[in-house]
């Protein structure tokens, strides 16, 4: 009983962790790196991550520069963030591509907060579905005599517990996200 709840326990984690993720990639009005961690560049051919082609660093809070190491990816670099969807201009100078963050009007924060109130509800359906997976597993063994009926309602006490700590979670993960986009 004791694998089923530590296994559920690491895929509910999981959830969270891919809920933290996605929140790194909304763009708030401040400059991170993690806003060109999904940009994918064609670097000869090849689509390759746009943090393994060049250095992203953050000088100021309104200002990313990204430094490619081979000087023939500038332009692949600069056309990939381009057609990101992330609607930022890259400026290049020849050594350092230079992106400065605009300020978010406020459609677009109501626009961001939307969308990380997705992410949270896909991320509290994945708790859920880890949820019933644990409870059918609980149900399999009392069926299969491993454990007693007892055991088997402790068990999904324990698993509703669980679900319940990792959607509070995810919630206030909201909750500070939503704070962040609306901040200005």
């Amino acid at each position: 009983m004791q694998s089923v709840l530590s296994d559920g326990k690491k895929r509910m984690e999981g959830a969270l962790g891919a809920q933290e993720k996605e929140f790194a990639k909304l763009r708030t009005g401040r400059a991170s790196a993690s806003l060109v961690d999904g940009i994918e560049v064609d670097y000869y051919g090849t689509s390759t991550p746009l943090n393994q082609l060049a250095s992203v660093s953050v000088p100021d809070s309104r200002t990313l520069t990204i430094q490619p190491w081979d000087k023939g990816a500038f332009g692949s670099v600069e056309k990939a963030i381009q057609k990101s969807d992330l609607g930022l201009n890259p400026v290049n100078d020849g050594k350092i591509i230079r992106i400065s963050i605009p300020p978010l009007t406020e459609e677009r924060r109501k626009e961001l907060v939307k969308v990380a109130k997705k992410y949270t509800e896909d991320a509290k359906v994945a708790v859920r579905n880890v949820r019933r997976d644990m409870n059918e597993s609980l149900k399999k063994m009392e069926k299969d005599k491993d454990i007693t009926e007892d055991d088997l309602h402790k068990g999904q006490d324990d698993v509703q517990k669980l679900t319940d700590d990792f959607v509070k979670q995810a919630d206030a993960a909201l909750e500070a996200k939503e704070k962040e986009i609306l901040e200005i």
